[in-house]
């Protein structure tokens, strides 16, 4: 049997040629030697030929619990054996029911009512159509327009993306729906200075784009606590305090997308929590089970579910097979019960300081590095050619080390993470929120030799061949 140039054999490799890839390009879907990851323990992963990543990404900052639990995995298995499957349509099972309650008792204020999915996009989904559905039961059926932060995902089915303000995910699929309108984000006010925060042109924008759609036409605005996409965005103090006040001001609901923020990614349940946010509805998905299993969802304000329901209307007209499905509630359970009992989110406030430092030295000893941002186990560093002279990346450039010299960088020393260009040019940092000193600081090392290999190809066009220990 022959073999491919690193030990793969050529059997295997025609095998990987029947898999689509997500959001890959013709290259990567095509290339026989993509990673192959095997097996996962704590913060790292191994491929099939033995060699150790660190996790610098959580997966795709899901994997809160950390790899290789088998707790959580003898949770799932010991459903399905029990019960594999049953709906919540009209009816219910006990680990949907005490899944709903451990996160309605998580949940700040009057955020109680529990609707399942299968994914954040399906959250943030639900979320749209649950606003529009309540403002037609108030009597209020012109209220169908949604606004959204640029540069922000929701997701990618069609309402999710609609909402979702990265040009590159949206112009594939034009014409979308066309309720939809993006506002700024607060890329370059995290600090408001001498402004005051309902001062800032990033949210007097946003009502004036509710007045100029007509109030009586918005139904919803829907936010990231730190926005993801497009510089891992913490908002300045009390703007989610403003957001409340300018959509109580004009009937509008809130929604926060906790999908990446939730279940102690910000050192909180809830990001929300952390930015001060009052929402009328969160959505969650990725951390609900650390990704041992798939699920999302919303949790609605009671009073808001109590008036749809007491309405005319009286249902809300949506639902999915597998929201809420045995075995991921079953998940669910064992891993917020995890998340409580071993203290995660606060372990991850306690870890902030000592992760935000060893970032900010980072970014001292590399003149690519521009800024820091971030809060919790959640940070990215924005990056640039030069910081002596300001010199920005072309746009050519910024394609040539998101895309290949930092993913080359970060193969040879052992990291897997997140090259990002979709905004500026980040490199994302995530890393389960079980990492301890010990694993930040090999997070540390392996960033900076990361960085060093992106100095050295600034410097003279030509990538490093030498890695730092794995």
């Amino acid at each position: 049997m022959g073999a491919s140039r690193n030990g793969r054999a050529a059997s295997d490799c025609q095998q990987t040629q029947h898999l689509g890839m997500h959001f890959a390009s013709a290259a990567a879907w095509r290339d026989p030697e993509r990673p192959v990851f095997v097996r996962g323990e704590g913060c790292y992963l191994w491929d099939e030929h033995g060699n150790r990543f660190l996790d610098g990404l959580s997966g795709l900052f899901c994997v809160n619990i950390g790899h290789g639990r088998a707790d959580i995995a003898a949770a799932a298995g010991d459903q399905a054996k029990r019960l594999a499957f049953a709906t919540n349509w009209s009816a219910a099972h006990p680990p949907s029911l005490e899944a709903a309650d451990l996160i309605s008792g998580l949940a700040p204020g009057d955020l109680d009512v529990v609707f399942f999915v299968n994914s954040g996009s399906e959250a943030n989904e639900s979320a749209i159509k649950f606003a529009r559905q309540y403002h037609q039961s108030r009597g209020e059926p012109l209220r169908t327009k949604v606004l959204s932060r640029r540069m922000a995902y929701h997701g990618t089915t069609l309402g999710a993306l609609s909402a979702t303000g990265i040009p590159r995910l949206r112009e594939p699929f034009q014409p979308l729906l066309s309720w939809f309108r993006n506002v700024p984000n607060t890329y370059g006010w995290e600090q408001s200075g001498d402004i005051p925060t309902a001062e800032l042109p990033c949210l007097r924008a946003i009502e004036e784009a509710i007045i100029e759609e007509g109030p009586e036409t918005v139904a919803l605005l829907i936010a990231e606590p730190v926005q993801n996409v497009g510089g891992v965005l913490v908002p300045p103090e009390d703007y989610w305090r403003e957001l409340r006040r300018i959509c109580d001001r004009h009937g509008v609901l809130l929604a926060s997308d906790d999908v990446i923020c939730a279940f102690g990614r910000l050192g909180r349940w809830f990001g929300l929590e952390r930015v001060g946010a009052e929402p009328d509805i969160v959505t969650f998905a990725k951390g609900v089970t650390s990704a041992y299993a798939p699920l999302g969802g919303m949790i609605i304000r009671r009073p808001l579910v109590d008036e749809l329901l007491d309405s005319e209307i009286a249902t809300f007209t949506h639902g999915a097979t597998w929201g809420g499905h045995p075995v991921s509630t079953a998940v669910a359970v064992a891993n917020i019960k995890a998340l409580r009992d071993e203290r995660i989110p606060e372990h991850v406030s306690e870890l902030e300081p000592y992760f935000r430092a060893g970032l900010d030295e980072l970014a001292r000893r590399h003149r690519s590095v521009k800024e820091v941002r971030g809060a919790g186990f959640f940070y990215g560093l924005e990056l640039f050619a030069d910081r002596d002279t300001g010199r920005e990346f072309t746009p050519s450039e910024k394609t040539e080390v998101c895309g290949r010299v930092l993913p080359a960088a970060m193969n040879r020393v052992g990291l897997s993470t997140r090259a990002d260009d979709r905004g500026p040019a980040m490199l994302m940092l995530a890393p389960p929120l079980v990492a301890d000193r010990v694993v930040l600081d090999d997070l540390f090392s392996k960033v900076d030799a990361t960085l060093s290999g992106l100095d050295h190809w600034l410097a003279t066009g030509v990538e490093a061949a030498t890695a730092s220990p794995r």
